[in-house]
């Protein structure tokens, strides 16, 4: 039994033994983000690095899979439905006016980034727990953690840069390096759990069945060691990761992400075009459909169509 656990709308949070588990808590939508849950999130996680009982955080999906990206059909709702465009459009007249330029989109997802960036500022460590599928905003997720542990048939990558944008949250250069990192987002391709420890865009991976031994093995392991000695050793990478530039290329891939939003390029148009039309799972379709299984096979050829 858990110490003690609560619950909100999108996220559960129990502690035990001095390790917090958050867990994303919509498996009926494959945990996807939305702004309720990223806030829920972050209140979380601010209370798990609180906490004096807690030495080490677990952040886990509910469910299959740990996250498969933004809410997009929160986000599309209005292009699909008109009367869903309508309430949108008198709801976000309380707030800052929304025209659609460079500005106010970074402004709008620098809102968004700052509920993610917790998971990098907190003092406490974060270690990722990934099962299933982990793509889009579920990467800007377990990127910013500081471990990262995956099923081995976990699939993890950003399919949205086909037509969408590039990750606001990119950490992917500071953890496989700029080959991969350019391979993967060039393409949006998914890369399997074994892989991408291969890669070292996660830690380790393991056969699924023995995943969560894995993970709370390792976390327990490091509530042995006194909560002031494991912050120390997070701040400091971290901070060698600043010095890296990684705080500030957070900001520029955000403003760069804003940018390529601006482009009028037949995929990204036809993307827009076919969520009006036809709906926002036959858009993603049409999107994907070139890639295959959209799967990367290390030393194979990839599978394309026409």
């Amino acid at each position: 039994m858990a110490k003690w656990l609560k619950t909100t709308n999108t996220i559960s949070f129990s502690v035990e033994n001095h390790i917090a588990r958050v867990k994303l808590n919509r498996p009926e939508k494959r945990n996807a983000l939305s702004t309720e849950l990223l806030t829920e999130l972050r209140a979380a996680l601010m209370e798990a690095d609180d906490l004096v009982d807690v030495s080490v955080v677990v952040l886990e999906g509910e469910g299959k899979d740990f996250c498969a990206g933004y809410d997009l059909m929160g986000a599309y709702a209005g292009a699909i439905n008109p009367e869903e465009a309508a309430r949108q459009a008198a709801e976000n007249a309380k707030y800052r006016p929304r025209s659609g330029n460079f500005d106010d989109d970074c402004w709008s997802m620098e809102r968004q980034q700052e509920l993610v960036s917790t998971i990098n500022r907190m003092h406490k460590f974060v270690i990722a727990k990934v099962q299933g599928y982990c793509l889009a905003g579920g990467t800007d997720i377990i990127l910013s953690c500081d471990m990262v542990i995956a099923a081995d048939d976990a699939k993890i990558g950003f399919p949205a840069t086909r037509a969408n944008g590039t990750p606001p949250t990119n950490w992917w250069i500071y953890h496989c390096g700029p080959q991969w990192a350019k391979r993967l987002l060039a393409t949006g391709d998914m890369v399997w759990g074994k892989d991408a420890a291969k890669i070292g865009l996660v830690m380790d991976s393991v056969p699924k069945a023995q995943l969560e031994e894995a993970v709370m093995s390792l976390a327990k392991r490091m509530t042995f060691v006194d909560v002031g000695l494991l912050t120390a050793h997070k701040r400091v990478v971290n901070l060698a990761l600043e010095l890296m530039g990684g705080t500030i290329m957070q900001r520029l891939a955000l403003e760069l992400d804003a940018r390529s939003h601006l482009a009028n390029g037949p995929r990204r148009t036809g993307f827009k075009k076919d969520v009006a039309e036809f709906g926002l799972k036959q858009a993603l379709k049409n999107r994907d459909r070139p890639f295959g299984d959209g799967m990367v096979r290390i030393g194979e050829p990839q599978q394309t169509f026409d």
